[in-house]
């Protein structure tokens, strides 16, 4: 849309006065969707910057496949039933130290170039587990990948969302959870018809492109501001949004906030303990840290981490490879599927769908357990061997379209500027030590409670979490990351009010 304006300019002609009149057009901001910037770019700089997220779920995924493999008395590295639990758990051990690292690397050094030093880590965990002779190998292998895994999680995150627009910002925030969900799905395909070795080494591939990609992208608008690097601040944005006619109007409004709120970067230790125990960042932290320990003591990584064995004690041996591929397949579809719902209806009633239907099919899946270990005991034939299948599978769709997207997504949404990349990392270490807890405490668990007592206590925790979520978990869908922070902050009392973008995320 352009406007007229008028611009005379007298001249002598003959002793009379002159005047040329010119019109000068003025490029205006388009309203609503055609003032927006270009979601190609913002798509593919999203996608790129997730790639390492792949590596997570292959670092969930690989202890079901590589387990069975390693315990076969034929393996050419036997391993006992506790170092398959530290096999398992390692990973989650190493991620909490990445976490911290990555943090505070990401205010410190940008989010870029924090997404390019966590493939390192990655790719010599990888082929260390590769090239494994003995049990300590295998075990420094495993720490390097969750130490790598726990590096790219919030970098990730925090650099999506800095990056994509609000009607974007959901949808492309959870492509680090459809990253997750295809790297399970990789190592169940790849592990069932390779020994473990060559896993690993394939998976070593995956942080190699990620790393060669990310030197194609640029640095956050929002980190540059907050460095006082205003014209690489413009840039950025605009290599990720396109010449549309509202570049201006953003970089504005960041800038606006920015001096309004008095975001400078924080030079000092005290300047950083100050920033976060404030009430913008410890409300959204303790929110976040809960929500990940219901999310996590639900079951899900349980059964990521030991699908085979959990569908060979469930009375499905002769078709537990086949199972545990097609749970990996349903895993990432949801995953998509649940990408799309995020932006069209919120956080908090996708999180609610999940805590129920999470809890309801545990809580079942225990009943059955509890009944096929008395079958057992009196040589009885299992009847109903569909039914633990069933809520397995109903299990994982429930828990994709929300426990294992919308914390993700709000790492990158709830955080003040200033430490949203140290607490990004304090959050996702907290999730990770609570993968630890629960991976590394389910065969002590099963043991101690049983296979049925498992499973019932993951479903009375996901159905506490409902209380939970309904009186705290705030909706963030639409709204800008500035009204987020204005809000955890105190200077809004309520994001329901619509904000300056009428759109959706």
């Amino acid at each position: 849309m352009t406007e007229e304006k008028n611009e005379s300019a007298p001249f002598i002609k003959n002793g009379v006065p002159a005047t040329i009149t010119k019109k000068v057009l003025i490029e205006k901001c388009k309203p609503g969707k055609e003032g927006r910037g270009k979601a190609l770019k913002q798509v593919f700089a999203s996608f790129l910057a997730n790639l390492g997220t792949i590596n997570t779920g292959m670092a969930f995924g690989f202890s079901a496949v590589a387990l069975p493999q390693l315990q076969n008395e034929n393996s050419t590295l036997f391993i006992s039933e506790d170092q398959a639990s530290w096999i398992a758990s390692l990973s989650s051990a190493g991620t909490p130290i990445g976490c911290i690292l990555s943090g505070y690397l990401m205010d410190l050094i940008g989010r870029r170039l924090t997404l390019i030093l966590t493939e390192i880590p990655l790719i010599l965990g990888w082929i260390l587990i590769s090239t494994s002779v003995n049990i300590p190998m295998m075990y420094i292998g495993r720490l390097l990948v969750g130490f790598g895994s726990g590096m790219v999680g919030a970098p990730a995150r925090v650099y999506t969302c800095e990056v994509s627009q609000p009607h974007l910002r959901g949808m492309l925030g959870a492509l680090a959870s459809v990253g997750v969900s295809t790297g399970v799905l990789i190592v169940y395909v790849i592990g069932s018809i390779t020994s473990w070795n060559i896993l690993a080494g394939v998976c070593a591939s995956v942080p190699m492109m990620s790393l060669l990609s990310m030197l194609f992208l640029p640095e956050t608008p929002n980190f540059l501001l907050q460095q006082g690097r205003r014209e690489r601040a413009e840039s950025s944005l605009a290599k990720l949004r396109g010449s549309t006619c509202n570049l201006q109007e953003e970089i504005d409004k960041m800038i606006a906030f920015k001096e309004k709120n008095h975001v400078e970067p924080l030079k000092s230790a005290r300047e950083v303990i100050k920033a976060l125990c404030s009430p913008s960042a410890l409300k959204p932290f303790t929110i976040l840290a809960i929500y990940f320990f219901v999310y996590q003591w639900c079951g899900i990584n349980s059964i990521t981490s030991y699908s085979v064995h959990i569908f060979k004690a469930t009375g499905n041996e002769a078709h537990k490879n086949a199972l545990t591929i097609a749970l990996g397949v349903v895993r990432v579809a949801f995953t998509i599927v649940g990408c799309i719902m995020c932006r069209r209806y919120g956080r908090r009633p996708l999180t609610f769908v999940s805590a129920a239907g999470c809890g309801i099919t545990m809580l079942i899946l225990g009943v059955y357990l509890y009944f096929l270990e008395g079958w057992k005991q009196n040589n009885v034939t299992p009847s109903y061997t569909w039914i633990p299948v069933g809520c397995i599978y109903l299990f994982m769709v429930f828990c994709t379209v929300g426990y294992l997207i919308i914390p993700w997504v709000m790492i990158g949404e709830v955080y003040p500027t200033q430490v949203r990349g140290i607490i990004g990392g304090m959050t996702t270490c907290v999730a990770h030590m609570s993968v630890f807890s629960v991976v590394k405490t389910y065969p002590l668990l099963a043991k101690l409670i049983g296979q049925y007592g498992i499973f019932s206590l993951y479903g009375a925790m996901s159905l506490f979490g409902i209380l939970y979520f309904y009186f705290f978990l705030p909706e963030t869908k639409g709204k800008n990351l500035q009204d987020i922070e204005d809000y955890f902050s105190g200077r809004t009392k309520t994001l329901n009010k619509k904000n300056s973008i009428q759109t959706a995320a």
